[in-house]
């Protein structure tokens, strides 16, 4: 299984190198706003933003990037009991979601998306479970996306990741390859994204908690992303 994943990357990478030299030397990129600009607060979640590491930066390549921490501003309550026939709500910590955004406004020379299934593993997290699934947007638009449950032996985290490009939600590397190539031939494009969403998982609250809680955000962030990814 992994040699025939190997050697399809392999062929996939091939092509792509053969499509784009033969289309020439610069791609067709739309006009978009820079991440940066991405809104500070998405409903009661408020941000700041994390910069990059230059090592990491020399790895990623030359694209646009948003490295953000959310925080939710207003708590859940849970019911505590008392001593009265009261019951008074009590705030909860919230775990923060972190939102990494890398936009390449060209794959022509060399540049590509890093996929997370290399990038996490590297960082010395490893993948308890993983599937694709889809999420809908609160305007109303479906996003088919990956979502993973993360060790590092001692702590879980929940991940959502998909690759955009084009108006197109992709789960899969490969298939984001082959689109990749097949756009660059109709519409000499390579310019592409990936979004990724990442939510601790407490030792206090189940996995569909913290699912829950990437989806939720997902749902509230993702409508903004025309404006940075264009369609």
């Amino acid at each position: 299984m992994k040699l025939a994943r190997f050697w399809t990357v392999v062929l996939l990478l091939i092509s792509t190198a053969f499509v784009i030299h033969a289309r020439g030397d610069a791609d067709r990129v739309p006009g978009s706003e820079p991440l940066s600009q991405m809104p500070q607060s998405i409903g009661s979640w408020t941000s700041h933003d994390i910069p990059l590491e230059e090592e990491v930066l020399s790895v990623l390549g030359k694209g646009d990037f948003l490295n953000r921490i959310y925080v939710d501003s207003a708590p859940a309550l849970k019911s505590v009991s008392s001593t009265t026939p009261e019951t008074h709500p009590s705030p909860t910590y919230t775990p923060p979601i972190s939102l990494f955004i890398g936009y390449f406004a060209t794959q022509r020379t060399g540049q590509s998306i890093h996929s997370p299934q290399h990038c996490l593993p590297g960082a010395g997290w490893t993948f308890e479970t993983s599937k694709y699934t889809s999420l809908t947007a609160e305007n109303g638009q479906d996003y088919k996306v990956g979502e993973y449950l993360i060790s590092d032996g001692t702590n879980r985290q929940f991940v959502l990741y998909w690759y955009q490009a084009h108006g197109r939600s992709i789960p899969n590397e490969y298939v984001a390859k082959a689109y990749m190539i097949a756009d660059a031939i109709r519409l000499n494009r390579t310019d592409g994204a990936i979004v990724r969403v990442i939510t601790p998982v407490l030792p206090s609250e189940s996995v569909d908690v913290a699912r829950d809680r990437a989806v939720r955000f997902t749902a509230r962030m993702s409508p903004f992303l025309p404006r940075f990814i264009p369609n």
